[in-house]
This record gives C-alpha cells, sequence and structure tokens, in this order.
C-alpha cells in the first residue's frame, strides 16, 4: 500500500508542477487559454495573478515531493500538503470549476486514503 500512496502522490505532485507551468508560463497562450477556458483579453488581465497562483502550485508539489524523499519519516509531510491540495481542490470546485475536484481533490483523497490504509 505505501508503493500505491507514494505512486498517487508523486502524481498529485507531477500535476501541480503542470498547473505551474500552465498559470505562470503558459496562461496567455493557446495552450493556456484552452486548459482554463479563457479569452486572450480576460487572460492577459489576469496574467500576473494566475503566476502567482501557479507559484502556489509549485510550493504544494515541492511539499509533496519533499515528503517522498524523507521515505517513511515523511508521512506526516506528505498527509499535510495532500490536506492542502484537497482543501484547495474543493475550494476550486466550489468557486471555479467542478473539473478541479476531479483533477486536484480527488487524487489527494485517494493519496490520503492509500496512506491511512497502508498503517
Amino acid at each position: 500500500m505505501q508503493i500505491a500512496a507514494n505512486v498517487v502522490i508523486a502524481l498529485v505532485a507531477l500535476i501541480h508542477v503542470y498547473i505551474l507551468v500552465l498559470e505562470m508560463f503558459l496562461w496567455t497562450t493557446p495552450t493556456g487559454l484552452r486548459a482554463f477556458g479563457l479569452t486572450p483579453e480576460k487572460a492577459a488581465d489576469s496574467k500576473v495573478l494566475a503566476a502567482n497562483q501557479g507559484l502556489y502550485n509549485g510550493f504544494l508539489a515541492a511539499g509533496l515531493l519533499w515528503g517522498l524523499s524523507l521515505g517513511a519519516a515523511g508521512t506526516g509531510v506528505k498527509v499535510f500538503f495532500l490536506l492542502c491540495v484537497l482543501v484547495a481542490g474543493l475550494y476550486g470546485a466550489a468557486t471555479a470549476s467542478r473539473r478541479i475536484l476531479y483533477v486536484q481533490a480527488l487524487p489527494a483523497a485517494i493519496g490520503l486514503a492509500l496512506i491511512v490504509l497502508g498503517r
């Protein structure tokens, strides 16, 4: 179960690295516009806010990778950052897009469940 949890945690971290790239570097490109359903005008107006949001997603990824690097001693770190991702995903699903529930919150919840089942 530990291996499955770590695979899911790594996947969640990679998702957040990808979100960082989308929000910080691709926000106003066709890829970013498509991913977030934005018009070029709206993307241009929100570019700075998106970059800040991307940075926070990078911190979530860094925390998860840090937890993974600690091995068994990193369980608390992994749980903390998965909970952060879960809360962010639930908030995003409630306020921005229902899709965030499946892309962000659900994988975090699965990772947490696997950690609990592996104990």
